[in-house]
């Protein structure tokens, strides 16, 4: 599955750009399937090397804000041998923690 499609990619928000906001909208949401771990994109960079750095709420072992990367999301193998995938029909909404 592509997690990052040139339509995502033109709605995400560069990194910092939402700093001070009392809402954030996530853009998109990645999701194990063979877990709970839940990332929703509120921000993100491309990098130099084609890598994206994005900041957004990780659903996990704990609910917090933080940074990760396509790379390591891409990188994931959940436990039925499945990777990370991005929900078709995520539509874009206001989160908190």
């Amino acid at each position: 599955m592509e997690l990052l499609t040139d339509e995502i990619k033109a709605k995400i928000p560069g990194l910092y750009s939402t700093d001070g906001a009392e809402t954030h909208t996530a853009v998109c949401k990645f999701f194990d399937p063979s877990s709970s771990w839940t990332w929703y994109v509120v921000e993100g960079t491309e990098q130099d090397d084609g890598n994206w750095v994005f900041f957004g709420l990780v659903e996990g072992f704990e609910r917090e804000w933080g940074y990760f990367s396509l790379d390591e999301l891409q990188g994931v193998t959940g436990s039925l041998g499945l990777g990370i995938e991005r929900d078709l029909y995520f539509e874009p909404e206001a989160i908190a923690l």
